[in-house]
């Protein structure tokens, strides 16, 4: 089964997608000045609305 991602920016979370449309789409937000984070699938489940933490890493 082929793993599927979501986008999550300050303002929704995008329906699941493949890796490298997820790439792209942040590619795009990016240009757009659009902060966006790739999540898993099972991973945007659990985030709640208004509980998003952004990665310390980025």
């Amino acid at each position: 089964m082929e793993k599927r991602y979501v986008i999550r920016t300050d303002a929704f979370i995008s329906e699941p997608m493949s890796r490298e449309e997820a790439i792209q789409q942040v590619k795009n937000y990016d240009q757009q000045g659009i902060s966006a984070y790739i999540v898993s699938e099972e991973e945007s489940k659990r985030i709640k609305p208004g509980e998003f933490q952004t990665p310390k890493w980025s």
